[in-house]
């Protein structure tokens, strides 16, 4: 027996690429929840693709797919936060206005 010995690759040749699923679906709903975004969409598609396209052997395709999912994920966040921290900012210089000129 050989002391070189490397396992195989995994069933169809494909390489393990994170699809970042996970991240693009509380993006998703986050980006829904606060300002109905398309952003968190995005992500989620870009998602999907990643299982497929390492299925099909392409690495490079997944990878890119991958880290698509992952920006996309982090834009509709930031955005989100971003958006609600303005409503929040307004909202109580809203109330703050209508208070004093009661």
């Amino acid at each position: 027996m050989s002391q070189n010995w490397t396992p195989p690759p995994p069933a169809g040749g494909s390489a393990t690429v994170p699809n970042n699923l996970v991240l693009a679906i509380i993006a998703a709903v986050v980006s829904f929840l606060f300002c109905c975004l398309p952003h968190g969409l995005v992500s989620v598609i870009f998602a999907t693709q990643v299982n497929k396209k390492a299925q099909a052997g392409d690495i490079a395709g997944a990878t890119q797919a991958a880290k698509n999912a992952k920006l996309w994920a982090i834009i509709s966040i930031a955005v989100s936060v971003v958006w609600l921290v303005v409503s929040l900012v307004f909202g109580i210089l809203g109330s703050l206005m209508n208070a004093v000129n009661r």
